[in-house]
């Protein structure tokens, strides 16, 4: 065999050796299987600080948050029409006013108003004179110089008289005038056609839809006051929750634009119906506003303590936060844990409900969570290493 042909068997015998042993360590590489990086065995020096507890059931009350908003209390909101169809003559208040109750808002020049008037003071003078005939029919009756037949027209016509006035009365009544003014019509006969638009209540004028001259009718809400020291916070539930809702329950109510300060109060009112369009249920509160700093419109969140109901619980000091999710040590037994992912609902008292990941019985790590996890991250880093 010549040298070179020596050579080149040699390299190749050489190259198929080398391989070979490449080949081998995959093998064992592959056979060999992969670390768990959640799986961690506690030290012995770090078992004194764990603790470790069943999962079990306990009463959770969530809180609920709904977008809600201020409004008027509707017991203390007055839209104040016209008292009868007429000419805006003078305007008295504009929104931003207070004003208080029997206050007078505007003046109305009204045809109707002074016909009304003229009907009563005829009544009233008609009613008069039958009323000196019939005294007067009561004295010749008793003197025998009239009749029994007499007497009696003379009585039947003021009975109608009186009806009359009162039904004329009545009318003006219904037009916003007052019986003091009915009186002193009666006797002076006098005509006013201007008629006075008045507050029905005390508080703050918050709308007017009336110019001057214009003219109007007894059907226009002329204006709108309210009394804002009390104000309402409205919320719609959505209908898979509105079961957790009820009259009476606690709520806190955040406001933006007062920087969510929180105000407690409680529901004061569920409604029985769902809105078909937004599938919402609306409940209410009310709220205390002596300074007028909530205002109708404003934006609130509305975060109702629900009912309490039994669900299976962790404590907070047992989840442990990883790549922005929720997860706890469960114990496997020979000083061995397992970091699971679980789904919790928000923290109430200490606990946090579980949504899944866990069962009733399962025992997890209720206190050292976090050094367990440190324990595991270094272990992580050093079998990398």
């Amino acid at each position: 065999m010549s040298k070179t042909k020596l050579l080149l068997t040699l390299s190749l015998a050489t190259l198929l050796g080398l391989t070979a042993c490449t080949k081998d360590k995959a093998d064992t590489a592959a056979e060999k299987p992969a670390a768990d990086p959640y799986l961690v065995t506690a030290p012995e020096s770090l078992m004194p600080q764990l603790k470790v507890a069943d999962v079990v059931t306990a009463p959770v009350s969530e809180t609920l948050r709904v977008a809600g908003r201020i409004d008027f209390d509707e017991q203390r909101v007055a839209r104040i029409g016209a008292p009868v169809t007429g000419r805006v003559v003078e305007l008295l208040a504009n929104p931003g006013d207070a004003v208080r109750q029997g206050q007078p808002l505007a003046q109305l020049h009204s045809v109707e108003l002074g016909n009304a008037q003229l009907a009563y003071v005829k009544a009233a003078a008609q009613a008069r004179l039958q009323g000196q005939n019939a005294e007067r029919a009561r004295l010749l009756f008793t003197s025998d110089v009239i009749g029994a037949a007499e007497l009696q027209r003379r009585e039947s016509e003021y009975a109608i008289a009186q009806a009359e006035q009162r039904a004329a009365a009545d009318q003006l009544r219904v037009l916003g005038v007052s019986t003091a003014s009915l009186d002193q019509m009666a006797k002076s006969g006098g005509i006013n056609s201007v008629s006075p638009v008045v507050a029905t209540l005390s508080g703050v004028v918050v709308e007017r839809k009336v110019a001057k001259g214009q003219v109007v009718q007894p059907a226009d809400a002329l204006y709108t006051v309210a009394d804002l020291s009390r104000v309402w916070v409205i919320a719609q539930v959505p209908e898979a929750e509105s079961n957790q809702v009820k009259a009476g329950q606690s709520v806190q109510v955040e406001v933006p634009a007062l920087s969510n300060e929180p105000l407690i109060g409680k529901l004061i009112f569920v409604s029985d119906i769902v809105n078909p369009e937004t599938r919402t249920v609306t409940v209410r509160t009310e709220m205390e506003n002596p300074r007028h700093a909530l205002k109708p419109a404003m934006l609130a969140t509305m975060l109702i303590q629900a009912r309490p109901q039994d669900r299976l619980v962790v404590p907070s000091s047992a989840v442990v936060r990883e790549d922005n999710a929720d997860f706890v040590f469960i114990a496997l037994g020979d000083k061995k844990f397992h970091l699971t992912s679980v789904k919790l609902g928000p923290e109430s008292n200490g606990l946090r409900a579980v949504d899944s990941g866990l069962k009733a019985g399962d025992k997890i790590v209720v206190d050292g969570a976090f050094h367990l996890n440190n324990e595991r991250k270094r272990a992580e880093l050093e079998g990398g290493a």
